[in-house]
């Protein structure tokens, strides 16, 4: 019977996605996650008979971590129904807030993403470990809007996603030290009034002509 301490688990995935972010996928093999964390040789195949299965644990501990993260925003930023002319505004720091954090406190966490993501297009296990994400952030999304009564149609929520996905990669993988609040918040300005052109009247749903 395998081991079931959820502590050893938690620990060798979460080495598995530092070595992601510093080594890449080549870099997660058993003894360099068992070194990584601390632990005896041997730990790592006692939980993980295979990479893949490692990479499938890192995937999973991500999913994890990212669910705790948007549970925790929603908490936040509970407000009262914005003013339309704020809502915009309201937006571009919302986003601001989450790709500048995103691209510093959680870079390796992201920088882990982009690596599982490529490899899962030649794995299916890590597919399926990963399926989860993209659909859990736009639901999440769509609620959270709906939470800080931001009038935003769902049907521009993909296109924001996608844009901010673009921006992510990019900011994430940009040198550490040229990312700056003014740096990102000048990218979700452009993302927000390309994707939700003519502000207030895009974003509550009105008719884009006279």
């Amino acid at each position: 019977m395998p081991p079931t301490n959820p502590g050893r688990r938690r620990a060798l995935a979460d080495a598995a996605i530092d070595l992601l972010a510093a080594s890449g996928v080549h870099g997660v093999t058993h003894r360099a996650v068992e070194k990584t964390a601390g632990l005896p040789p041997g730990t790592a195949s006692n939980y993980f008979r295979s990479r893949e299965a490692l990479l499938v644990a890192a995937a999973e501990r991500i999913v994890e971590l990212h669910h705790a993260d948007m549970d925790r925003a929603a908490q936040q930023h509970k407000t009262a129904a914005v003013p339309a002319a704020s809502i915009t505004e309201l937006v571009v720091d919302l986003l601001t807030e989450s790709l500048l954090g995103a691209a510093t406190t959680l870079r390796s966490r992201y920088l882990a993403i982009f690596e599982l993501q490529l490899e899962a297009v030649r794995r299916p296990a890590l597919a399926s470990a990963l399926a989860g994400l993209q659909d859990s952030s736009t639901r999440f999304t769509a609620g959270h809007h709906a939470e800080l009564g931001l009038p935003i149609p769902r049907e521009r929520i993909p296109t924001l996603i996608t844009l901010y996905g673009g921006a992510l990669f990019s900011l994430v993988t940009a040198p550490p030290g040229s990312i700056s609040k003014d740096v990102v918040q000048g990218v979700v300005r452009a993302i927000v009034h390309g994707a939700l052109p003519d502000s207030n009247d895009a974003l509550l749903g009105e008719p884009d002509g006279p």
